[in-house]
């Protein structure tokens, strides 16, 4: 499954190549650093990403939980736990984010 990173990312990416290199290290760093497996930790990314607000680290985290392998019903259903953490309202948001890429396989 192959998906094209954001048009924003590869600008900065060409605009500030050295900070993009430094960012996706850190990125890499921070994924070696615990006992967490790949799968749990594209989760946890999710969620956190929802959990932020953030529409772009949403569809990041999509994309990465889909090239893990996550299922389409797994991903849903971290939308589904964050409506009692982060409100109804907002998790509605993030799952119209996530079906952004889910309804685009």
């Amino acid at each position: 499954m192959s998906h094209s990173l954001p048009s924003e990312f590869k600008n900065l990416a060409k605009d500030f190549p050295d900070v993009c290199t430094a960012f996706q290290k850190l990125g890499e760093q921070c994924h070696k650093s615990g006992p967490l497996d790949e799968r749990t930790r594209r989760l946890v990314k999710l969620g956190i990403a929802i959990g932020t607000g953030s529409e772009g680290a949403v569809h990041s985290a999509v994309r990465n939980a889909l090239t893990t392998g996550l299922s389409k019903e797994e991903i849903m259903h971290v939308c589904i736990l964050s409506i009692s953490t982060i409100g109804f309202p907002h998790a509605v948001a993030a799952m119209s984010w996530v079906k952004d890429l889910l309804e685009s396989e």
